[in-house]
C-alpha cells in the first residue's frame, strides 16, 4: 500500500468510502510529508490543529453516512492571497504580514462547506507579481524535480506542493499564466477557468480584469472534482458570470476523435526550446493517431500580447495597491509628514518587483499618457479577443506550449525583468481574452524537467479541455511519475 500522501484524490475518496482509511490519517500523512520536504519552501502557513479537527468532523460525518461531497475529508492548500478567518493572509508581502481577515473568500467558504480540509497557505510571488516565485518576501520556492530550479510563478507554492505530494489539491490565481506556467514547470495539471467562472470575492487583487482563481491537481479527474466545488455564480462578485456550471467530473472521457484542434503558428517561433517543441509535436502526432483533426490556425495579434498585458496589468496594479498606504490597514512606518509616512511605508513594505509595476502603472495612467498607452492597450485587447473568436469558428480546442522553456535555474533571470516577463509569453493572451486555459504535463526534458502543453478553449468550455487532458493522462501517464526528493 502506497503512502497516503502519494495517492490521488480519486484513490483517497474510494478508500474513504470503503472505510479503509480515515481523513485524519490522510491529513497526518500530508503534514508529515510537508515536514520532510520543508526545504522546498512551499508553505507560508500551516494549520495542523484546525485541519485535524476538521478531519475528525469529516470522519464523524462519514460514519453517520452524511458525506458532504466527493471532497469531504480531502486536503486542499490555498495560495496565500485567499482570505481565511483562521490563518493570516499575507500575499507573501511584508506590508500586510499581520493581516487577519474579517471574512473568508467565497472559494474558501465553498471548500469548507464541501468538507474539504484546508491545510494551510502556499508561498507565492508577492501580490502574485512574478514568474518564478523568487519574489516572495519570506522565502523562495524550489522546484521538486530539481531544487536548483524555480517552480514557476506566481502560484509556484501551490504547484510545487502538489508535485511534491505534500497535498493532493491546491488553489492558485492566474493573471497572466500564474497557474498554467508553474503547473507546466512542476509537471502537474493547472487550470485557469473562463473569467467569471470562479468567484474572486475575498481574493487579494492584482489586476482585477485579468485575475482568475483555478485548481492544481495530479490528474484531470482530481482537477474536475475541485472545479465542481468552486465554480459557479457568486452574487458577492460583480465580475462573476451568471452562466450555469456543469458537473465537470461527470463522464470525463478521453474524447478526441473528430475533435478539431488548432495549432497557432505564432506560438512556435524563435525562443521556443527545442525539447519543448519536440514534446509538443509528439503530443500532436498522438492526437492525430487517435482521430483528432489537427489544422494550422493564426492568432495574428498574439505578438502584441506581452506589451498589452503589461500596460493593462500594471495600470490595475497601480489602482489596486493604492490602498496599502499605512493609514487604513497593514504595516506603517511612522513619520510626522503624511507623504513621507506613506512613501516610507510603501518603500519598506513592497518588494522591488511590486514597486516596479506600481511605478509603470502610475505612469501609463498619468495625464497625457492615458490614451497613448492604457487606452490603446484596451483596443488591442479587443483585437486579441476577436482573434480567438475567429479561430473557434473552425477549431474546438487550441494547443500551444505552456511555457517556451523548462524550469530555469534560481537567480538566472532576477536581474533581467524582460527575460522574466517572457516566461509567460504563451499564456498572456488567454487572460486578455478571458478564455479558459489548461496546462497538461506531456513529458520531460533530457535533464528530467517537466514539459507542459496548453489547451485553450472557447468561453465556458472547460469540460472540453478536461476531456483532452484525460486522453493525455490515459496515454502518457505522466502523473504516475513523482520527483525523487
Amino acid at each position: 500500500m502506497s503512502a497516503l500522501h502519494q495517492r490521488t484524490v480519486e484513490e483517497l475518496s474510494r478508500a474513504l468510502e470503503a472505510k479503509e482509511i480515515s481523513s485524519q490519517q490522510i491529513v497526518q500523512s500530508c503534514f508529515e510529508r510537508i515536514s520532510e520536504t520543508e526545504h522546498l519552501g512551499c508553505f507560508l502557513h500551516v494549520d495542523e490543529t484546525n485541519a485535524l479537527r476538521a478531519a475528525q468532523a469529516s470522519d464523524d460525518r462519514r460514519a453517520k453516512g452524511e458525506k458532504l461531497s466527493a471532497l469531504d475529508g480531502i486536503p486542499v492548500a490555498l495560495k496565500d492571497n485567499h482570505m481565511t478567518l483562521d490563518m493570516p493572509t499575507t500575499a507573501a508581502s511584508k506590508i500586510i504580514k499581520d493581516l487577519q481577515s474579517p471574512y473568508e473568500a467565497t472559494v474558501t467558504r465553498k471548500l469548507r462547506e464541501a468538507g474539504a480540509i484546508i491545510l494551510g497557505k502556499t508561498n507565492m510571488d508577492e501580490f502574485a507579481m512574478g514568474s518564478s516565485n523568487e519574489h516572495s518576501a519570506y522565502q523562495t520556492v524550489r522546484n521538486p524535480w530539481n531544487t536548483e530550479c524555480v517552480p514557476g510563478g506566481s502560484s509556484g507554492g501551490s504547484a510545487a506542493a502538489v508535485a511534491a505530494r505534500q497535498v493532493p489539491l491546491s488553489l492558485g490565481t492566474d493573471t497572466g499564466g500564474s497557474i498554467r506556467q508553474p503547473a507546466a514547470m512542476c509537471g502537474v495539471y493547472g487550470l485557469k477557468p473562463t473569467y467569471g467562472r470562479v468567484s474572486r470575492q475575498g481574493i487579494i487583487a492584482f489586476a482585477s480584469s485579468l485575475d482568475q482563481v483555478g485548481p492544481f491537481a495530479r490528474t484531470p479527474k482530481d482537477l474536475a472534482a475541485l472545479l465542481d466545488i468552486i465554480a459557479g455564480y457568486d452574487p458577492l462578485d460583480s465580475t462573476s458570470a451568471q452562466v450555469e456550471a456543469p458537473r465537470y467530473s461527470d463522464e470525463l472521457l478521453p474524447k478526441v476523435e473528430g475533435l478539431r484542434i488548432g495549432i497557432p503558428k505564432e506560438y512556435f517561433g524563435e525562443g521556443l526550446q527545442g525539447e519543448v517543441r519536440d514534446r509538443i509535436e509528439q503530443a500532436v502526432d498522438s492526437l492525430k493517431e487517435a482521430g483528432a483533426i489537427v489544422t494550422g490556425v493564426s492568432l495574428p495579434h498574439t505578438k502584441y500580447a506581452l506589451s498589452t498585458y503589461y500596460l493593462i496589468a500594471t495600470a490595475e496594479v497601480s489602482s489596486n495597491l493604492a490602498r496599502y498606504d499605512g493609514i487604513r490597514y497593514g504595516a506603517r512606518i511612522e513619520d510626522r509628514d503624511l507623504r513621507k509616512m506613506i512613501a516610507r511605508t510603501r518603500s519598506a513594505g513592497f518588494g522591488a518587483e511590486v514597486q516596479r509595476r506600481i511605478v509603470l502603472g502610475t505612469f501609463v495612467l498619468s495625464a497625457g499618457y492615458y490614451d497613448a498607452y492604457y487606452g490603446k492597450a484596451q483596443k488591442v485587447r479587443t483585437l486579441i479577443r476577436k482573434d480567438f473568436e475567429n479561430v473557434f469558428d473552425s477549431a474546438d480546442v487550441i494547443l500551444t506550449p505552456t511555457s517556451p522553456f523548462t524550469a530555469f535555474p534560481l537567480g538566472s533571470k532576477t536581474s533581467d525583468p524582460m527575460s522574466m516577463y517572457l516566461s509567460d509569453i504563451c499564456t498572456l493572451a488567454v487572460n486578455l481574452a478571458g478564455v479558459p486555459g489548461l496546462s497538461v504535463p506531456i513529458g520531460f526534458s533530457d535533464a528530467g524537467l517537466p514539459i507542459g502543453a496548453q489547451l485553450i478553449g472557447p468561453w465556458f468550455k472547460e469540460k472540453s479541455l478536461l476531456q483532452v487532458a484525460q486522453y493525455f493522462e490515459e496515454n502518457l501517464s505522466i502523473s504516475a511519475k513523482s520527483p525523487k526528493l
